[in-house]
């Protein structure tokens, strides 16, 4: 009674995985970053012929981290590494007011998803390019500037 359920799900599953396998699969996947940062330098807005305008600014990221295991380090020894990573937004809402309103020094939460390109620069060259696109900036506080 129980088996013979089980047999026909089974049967619909391997049915089910043969069409899939002779058909075009879409399947879902994930491309999200989600960055908390300061600004490293004013945006720009570009345009290249026909396409739609870009604002373009960079983002740095710090990880910092202990040295050494034992508790003699707790106070001292930590070290900091610094990324810095470039925004592109293309959003026509979000362009312009990341345009205006984004500034060198600033911190931002951005989210979006990470793009691989390449580029010819000035002389030629093939270049790859990593960029964040973004679909979404929140301006943060901050405390240093407001203290002042």
């Amino acid at each position: 009674m129980f088996r013979r359920p089980v047999l026909q799900v089974l049967r619909q599953f391997v049915r089910h995985e043969s069409e899939v396998a002779s058909s075009l699969v879409l399947e879902r996947s994930l491309n999200r970053v989600q960055l908390l940062g300061r600004v490293g330098q004013d945006p720009v807005m570009r345009q290249v012929e026909g396409k739609n305008p870009v604002t373009i600014f960079s983002l740095a990221t710090n990880e910092m981290w202990k040295s050494g295991d034992n508790e003699a380090y707790q106070m001292g020894d930590v070290s900091q590494k610094t990324t810095w990573h470039r925004i592109s937004v293309f959003r026509p809402g979000l362009r312009d007011v990341a345009y205006q309103y984004v500034k060198k020094g600033s911190r931002i939460y951005v989210e979006g998803k990470v793009d691989y390109g390449e580029y010819t620069d000035k002389n030629n060259v093939r270049r790859q390019a990593t960029t964040i696109i973004a679909d979404n900036i929140i301006f943060l506080s901050d405390q240093t500037k407001e203290k002042a």
